[in-house]
């Protein structure tokens, strides 16, 4: 039986924690800031941890975790 393979995509964009969790970057952060204003910039500064129910599917995109 083949391997599995990961979503490319996963790779680059999520983290798993030491307790299983998963951290992202958070969206609306590349471009049009102007348009936006100094506290949805200041919230939206780091990384967050997904919710729990986008937990699954992102475990399934990557089968043998992210390194």
């Amino acid at each position: 039986m083949p391997k599995m393979k990961t979503k490319s995509g996963v790779k680059k964009r999520f983290k798993i924690t030491a307790s299983g969790k998963i951290k992202h970057g958070v969206a609306g952060k590349r471009h049009r800031l102007i348009s936006h204003n100094a506290k949805y910039i200041r919230q939206n500064r780091g990384t967050s941890v997904l919710a729990k129910s986008d937990t699954a599917r992102v475990h399934a995109w990557a089968p043998y975790g992210i390194k």
